[in-house]
């Protein structure tokens, strides 16, 4: 039989999609762990029925199933060589939910937060919350029996589950619940049979994940099937429905967050912590947390989560437990923004761990660990102990109230040496685990990481007893083979092994990981924080994935496909792949993935790089041509005084339509008119001899200032003259001698030999259409002309969000070889930047007006924006803005076939923020992209922070507009 033959048949046999094609392939390979396998093809199910008839097809043809729901598994369990299940796309519904009996029906593919989203107006949730809540899948969580921080107040995802509806391999429909409800055959009679080893062979303690849960169908315990087979990781059954169990909330938390002196002290308080009934008893180290965040003082803390029936009530709890702990320092936070701010930085460590603190990589393997928690303070001593053995880093984090630790070590997965260090280090780790009492797993499951080292827990007859209990259930080994029993060995399938040895020719620089495009591409390392279906806050990451709700436009997806073409199976032809040319075509290069993912992913850079080298020597799509070169036809259009011209052309239907076609531009699209006079002829017009006094600043002057929304390059004049600041334009000439360098030079030097004329760019057109040649020709004139400008050191301000991130981050990170790249980052300043920085004691106009609109992706990204947040609260304009990307993102909303997701992305959150506006509302958009934007399909003028701000001053001084 071949791959062909077997896709027919399940093409023949399911509703749901079959994909046997490379990028169905290609995304499948990895979940979170250190493991690879390339599955021969993928299912999305429609409902029971398709997975039965899945299961039937591949069990005469021997070949494996693999469930799998969001991905994040941490051990290997969601990998397969044969046929993955993809339950996220359909099995993915809320079916029920019962307020008064505290149960809710569920499918295996629906995420966590929507099963709390719907319990919350009731008073309810489910109690287990792993970190990765936002997009894990209650199959997948109950496959591995997950927990999260709040299992020392609700248990594991097995204490809320009440049954299960299950298709075993052969075909066989049952419901499990207790009282040998739903048990295959042979069940009763295994653990009938052996019932003293089953009594005896457990550790006791509240996070014991590893193995098979049989001690569940002993009769004291209510022969609980369905809990027994929780945990199970999809090797004895395929789960298609659950009920589970609700637990009521508080009406009210508080957060105590505990320092300490090292994590040791943290750890020994924790269990100290637990007769005071907390809901949660998190614990973290200072390498894990930015420097930013506030937190008590301290080299350790513990998050101690207290409920009650008011705001006072959990305050009062959380008092008490600080009273009661021996701390450094302490704080108490009730306001639920102020929570949800700290938890963000505890559940961002699954992913900020995976860098060491001077940005080696590190890994999990050994990830989640757990031992009595009264052993923990020993426990993390003897680790400590442990890696410093074996020359390995690790920053210990986790659920210290229940004994469990998560880790990231630096093992060196990619040299033999290396590999063979990580198994003598997990050898001797797990008897080290197995002294004190503990479980191999303590939340993510074994799957290939321990499943080898069970037998060391266990014993070898225990083992074996897990062993028969498969055969009971899965007598064909058809679930997801090498997991649990009969394990593939640690140090085997490690994705790394495909990746190439010597670095990658590339174009950016890479600095973070040394230059090494394969290290950028392995940041990635699955937690998918990229596939939340909501963006919370002011967070970006990634549009296109809410958009579509499609694994390939998620920037993980992205970074698998990249993974692959790097591998050279499944994608097989390099740069010039078809299919990651295409999941990359709906990457807006928002930048949101710099800042919010976890490892600081950046997929706008990567499709910059794989666009360089997949058109390289060929012709490119026309959008590269009528959008990358936008500079220069602007720029011609100035010189030939055409702009009237142009925009009577661009009026005319038949020929904007045309035109559109032409320069691949969406056919929905209206053109922007091109202004009748740019911003530096402006300028220049408007000088007068002498200059003000002043601190010096150079306004740069964008593409999109200079050429179609000049009047934010005037109103940011207006205003930073009247802080007292000195605006000087940059340099147009090149040249030997030293030029004046305030963009009125050529009377004076037009003469002096080796004088070149020229416009500085920040190459961002170039750069995002991936013509990484031209915009390195572009950037190195551009610091040609500045030189004058770097020597002087005067701060360079730019009102264009997305020139400005390309300024400060992409133009270091191409001209890496130009020392002169990094000063110009250096000196690059926003527009409220330059306020706060270089006028310090200048006071804004009071404008006292409700504001909203949308940061810009580039500013949340890479510049930030407490300045601007300062500025506005000075200004007296009221309200946040909202987070997203507004879609147009440069030239990707014009480009013809992304219309659709241009506008999905606008009206998640930018568009419905306007609508609800009170009248009188100022609507802020810094970029050129956001107000095309707003104007194209809300019908609204947006206005850059530098236009209200010379508004306020025009109206208080009595003048006509500038």
């Amino acid at each position: 039989m071949t791959d062909a033959d077997l896709e027919a048949e399940l093409r023949a046999a399911v509703r749901g999609e079959v994909g046997f094609d490379v990028t169905s392939r290609a995304l499948t390979t990895m979940d979170a762990s250190n493991y690879r396998r390339v599955p021969l093809g993928v299912v999305a199910p429609r409902d029971a029925d398709d997975v039965a008839a899945v299961l039937e097809v591949c069990r005469a043809h021997g070949v494996p199933v693999v469930p799998r729901g969001g991905g994040t598994s941490i051990a290997g369990q969601a990998t397969g060589t044969g046929v993955v299940l993809d339950f996220t796309r359909h099995m993915n519904r809320l079916l029920a939910l019962d307020p008064s009996a505290r149960t809710a029906v569920v499918q295996p593919g629906l995420v966590l937060d929507r099963l709390q989203e719907a319990a919350a107006p009731h008073g309810l949730r489910f109690g287990p919350d792993p970190s990765t809540h936002s997009r894990c899948t209650l199959g997948g969580m109950i496959g591995n029996n997950s927990c999260g921080s709040h299992s020392v107040a609700w248990g594991t995802t097995a204490d809320s589950v009440r049954e299960l509806d299950v298709v075993t391999a052969r075909g066989r429909r049952l419901r499990l619940g207790q009282g040998w409800a739903g048990a295959p055959e042979g069940l009763r009679e295994l653990v009938e049979g052996d019932l003293a080893r089953l009594r005896t062979g457990f550790p006791e303690l509240p996070r014991r994940i590893s193995g098979y849960a049989l001690d569940a169908l002993l009769p004291e315990k209510g022969a609980d099937v369905a809990r027994s087979f929780c945990g199970s990781e999809g090797t004895l059954g395929v789960l298609t429905q659950a009920v589970v169990r609700l637990v009521a909330a508080p009406r009210a938390r508080a957060l105590a967050v505990l320092g300490y002196a090292d994590e040791g002290a943290a750890a020994e308080a924790a269990s100290g912590l637990l007769p005071f009934g907390p809901l949660t008893v998190e614990g973290m180290a200072a390498d894990l947390v930015p420097s930013a965040v506030a937190l008590p003082r301290g080299a350790a803390w513990l998050f101690v989560e207290t409920g009650g029936e008011s705001p006072q009530e959990a305050r009062a709890r959380a008092e008490a437990m600080v009273r009661a702990a021996d701390v450094v320092d302490s704080l108490v936070v009730t306001d639920a923004a102020g929570q949800r701010a700290l938890w963000r930085v505890r559940e961002d460590a699954s992913g900020t761990a995976t860098r060491m603190p001077d940005g080696s990589e590190a890994w999990p393997g050994w990830e989640d660990c757990a031992v009595p928690p009264a052993r923990l303070g020993p426990y993390l001593r003897d680790f400590r102990a442990l890696l410093t053995a074996h020359g390995l880093r690790g920053t210990p984090y986790g659920h210290f109230g229940d004994g469990c630790i998560h880790v990231r070590i630096d093992f060196d997965l990619i040299t033999e040496e290396g590999v063979r260090r990580f198994r003598r280090f997990s050898e001797e780790l797990a008897e080290l685990v197995v002294a004190h009492g503990g479980s191999l797993s303590g939340e993510h499951g074994d799957g290939q990481a321990r499943a080898e080292l069970l037998p060391r827990m266990y014993g070898q007859e225990m083992v074996s007893l897990f062993e028969r209990a498969k055969a009971v259930w899965d007598p064909d080994d058809l679930l997801n083979p090498g997991m649990l029993v009969r394990p593939a060995p640690l140090d085997s399938n490690l994705r790394f092994a495909v990746l190439p040895r010597r670095p990658v020719d590339v174009a950016f620089g890479y600095p973070a990981d040394g230059g090494d495009f394969s290290a950028a591409v392995r940041r990635c390392v699955g937690v998918a924080k990229c596939r939340t279906t909501t963006a919370s806050g002011p967070a970006v990451m990634c549009p296109s994935f809410r958009a579509t709700g499609e694994e390939e436009h998620s920037t993980r997806g992205r970074a698998r496909l990249l993974h692959e073409m790097l591998a050279g199976d499944p994608v097989t032809d390099g740069w010039r792949s078809t299919e990651v040319r295409d999941a990359l075509d709906l990457c807006l290069s928002c930048k949101g993935c710099r800042s919010d993912c976890p490892v600081g992913v950046d997929m706008a850079t990567y499709k910059a790089e794989f666009l360089h080298h997949h058109y390289a020597g060929r012709r490119r799509p026309a959008a590269h041509y009528a959008m990358g070169w936008l500079p220069v036809w602007l720029r011609w259009v100035a010189r030939l005084r055409a702009a009237g011209a142009v925009n009577s052309l661009a009026s005319v239907p038949v020929l904007a339509s045309a035109g559109k076609r032409l320069g691949g531009v969406a056919a929905e699209r209206e053109l922007p008119r091109v202004a009748p006079e740019t911003f530096s002829r402006w300028w220049h017009r408007r000088r007068k001899p002498g200059t003000r006094g002043g601190e010096l600043v150079v306004l740069w002057p964008d593409t999109f200032t200079e050429h179609l929304s000049p009047a934010v390059g005037r109103a940011a004049v207006r205003v930073l003259e009247a802080a007292g600041l000195r605006v000087a334009l940059p340099p147009t000439l090149r040249m030997r001698a030293r030029p004046v360098g305030d963009g009125r030079t050529k009377a004076a030097t037009a003469l002096l030999p080796g004088a070149g004329r020229g416009r500085v760019c920040c190459g961002l057109t170039y750069l995002s259409t991936g013509q990484l040649d031209r915009a390195r020709a572009v950037l190195r004139r551009t610091l040609d002309l500045m030189e004058p400008v770097l020597e002087a050191g005067a701060p360079v301000v730019v009102l264009e969000p997305s020139c400005a991130a390309a300024l400060r981050a992409d133009l270091p990170e191409l001209l890496h070889d130009d020392p002169r790249a990094g000063r110009l980052a250096d000196r690059v300043t926003t527009f409220a930047e330059a306020l706060e920085r270089l006028a310090p004691h200048w006071t804004p106009p009071r404008l006292d007006r409700p504001v909203t609109g949308q940061t810009h992706c580039h500013q949340h990204a890479v510049l930030g924006d407490t300045a601007d947040r300062r500025l506005r609260a000075a200004a007296g304009l009221t309200g946040d803005l909202s987070g997203g990307c507004c879609g147009l993102a440069g030239n990707f909303g014009f480009e013809k076939g992304h219309f659709e997701v241009s506008k999905a992305c606008a009206e998640e959150q930018l568009l419905p923020s306007v609508r609800v506006a009170e009248e009188g509302t100022v609507i802020l958009a810094d970029g050129f992209s956001c107000r095309t934007q707003l104007e194209q399909l809300a019908g609204v003028r947006g206005r850059h922070l530098a236009e209200v701000l010379a508004e306020g001053l025009d109206r208080a001084e009595g003048e006509p507009g500038a």
